[in-house]
């Protein structure tokens, strides 16, 4: 599928319409239900609830990926039909980074049973850190990766068309279009260091931990272009995502005390989702409704 869709069906870069990323999105999400009932059938309601579950908590967890998408490609004035190449790409890197960090974290929990408690506490962290620091500006240019980068190989003042890469005077320049894919790269592996350890918390099945995820990360780049320009409407999502990374994080500190049904994870992850786009379109109307009368 991932084949299919990079190769064949999306290959030229090209303005992605919303009705097109939509369209796509829709794609995605059906072929991950069927994927859902496969697993039903494959291996029982538990292990199918469990594949929904973190299906939908790597989904929230994503659009938080895709606000700084949003950011990066604003700052650095990227075009949109180059940001289809970029996501191209950055998908290819977020799968391989799936792979280590799934197998190394249920390797670890395997071996070391503790290491579950630190998965847990470093969630409860994380979350409060999504509290205190969401109104957070990002300046892209102070990134240290790229600060490295930038001493290794020189930089175009400009964009070259799609290219990553250009030659100036004999020697090899990058363009700040593969810049974007670094930052791209790094935001998604900040994103798996949070997000596999969430998941651990629902299910250390290898098999539905992976899928749940690729099928996720397949719709990314769709999911994308289709909240791209309504995502600043999205005001209290980084809120719930907060309460649902200390939700999991608890659980894990507790798996041992009281171990939380999938189904009741499910039902608490939805409906934190729920509230925090409800509110969030209700504040945003609002605000909307007041800038109006007061022009009026």
């Amino acid at each position: 599928m991932l084949a299919l869709d990079l190769g064949v069906f999306n290959r030229k870069a090209h303005v992605v319409s919303v009705k097109e990323a939509l369209t796509w999105s829709a794609v995605w999400i059906s072929l991950s239900l069927v994927f859902n009932v496969l697993v039903y059938y494959w291996f029982g309601e538990h292990k199918a609830v469990e594949f929904l579950t973190g299906y939908v908590l790597e989904k929230t967890l994503s659009v938080d990926n895709i606000f700084v998408f949003v950011l990066i490609f604003k700052y650095f004035q990227i075009p949109s039909m180059y940001q289809h190449k970029i996501l191209f790409w950055g998908i290819l890197g977020a799968l391989l980074m799936r792979v280590i960090f799934i197998f190394a974290g249920v390797a670890l929990i395997e071996k070391f049973h503790w290491t579950i408690y630190l998965f847990g506490v470093f969630l409860i962290y994380t979350g409060y850190k999504m509290f205190t620091e969401k109104d957070k500006e990002m300046e892209p240019e102070k990134n240290p990766v790229i600060r490295f980068f930038r001493k290794i190989i020189p930089v175009t003042n400009q964009l070259e068309g799609d290219k990553f890469f250009v030659k100036q005077a004999g020697k090899l320049h990058a363009t700040p279009l593969f810049l974007v894919l670094i930052l791209i790269e790094v935001s998604d592996l900040i994103f798996a260091v949070d997000s596999i350890p969430a998941i651990l918390a629902i299910t250390q099945d290898q098999f539905i931990v992976y899928t749940s995820n690729v099928f996720a990360i397949l719709g990314l780049r769709s999911l994308y272009f289709a909240l791209a320009h309504v995502i600043h409407r999205f005001v209290f999502l980084s809120t719930g995502l907060a309460i649902i990374l200390i939700f999991v994080g608890l659980k894990m500190v507790m798996i041992d005390v009281f171990k939380v049904p999938t189904f009741i994870s499910l039902l608490v992850i939805a409906f934190i989702i729920t509230v925090s786009i409800v509110f969030s379109l209700i504040k945003t109307a609002k605000e909307k409704n007041d800038a109006t009368d007061e022009t009026v």
